[in-house]
């Protein structure tokens, strides 16, 4: 692996903690029902293009955190075709944290876009 390598995975495992946080949000806000993590993370993958980068297992983790600071309910039940599943919805208090996230990712994009423009690499 190059210097080169290391250097972007660095920067990409940076730009995901945010992200992944504020997607998953995202993608709970707009369900209908709640899912549980495997859907999550397929939806991620069908919409996301490379949010969770492939790494599936690094979802759990995050629903936990967003759980534990009451963005998310979440609940078990039985599943006939294995283990039994956790089920995620939004929260009242996940929706406003989320309009909030919302706003602070556009401005901060359109930041580092207006900074990165015009930039001839």
């Amino acid at each position: 692996m190059t210097d080169f390598d290391s250097q972007l995975r660095k920067f990409q495992k940076e730009l995901s903690a945010g992200t992944v946080s504020l997607a998953l949000l995202a993608v709970l806000a707009s369900a209908a029902e709640p899912m549980y993590g495997y859907q999550i993370a397929k939806r991620l993958e069908r919409e996301g293009e490379g949010v969770l980068s492939g790494k599936q297992s690094a979802l759990y983790p995050v629903l936990r955190n967003l759980g534990a600071g009451g963005l998310l309910d979440s609940h078990v039940e039985p599943s006939v075709t294995g283990p039994p599943r956790r089920y995620y919805r939004i929260t009242e208090t996940g929706l406003s944290v989320l309009r909030e996230w919302v706003q602070a990712w556009r401005a901060t994009r359109d930041s580092v876009d207006s900074v990165l423009q015009g930039l001839a690499l």
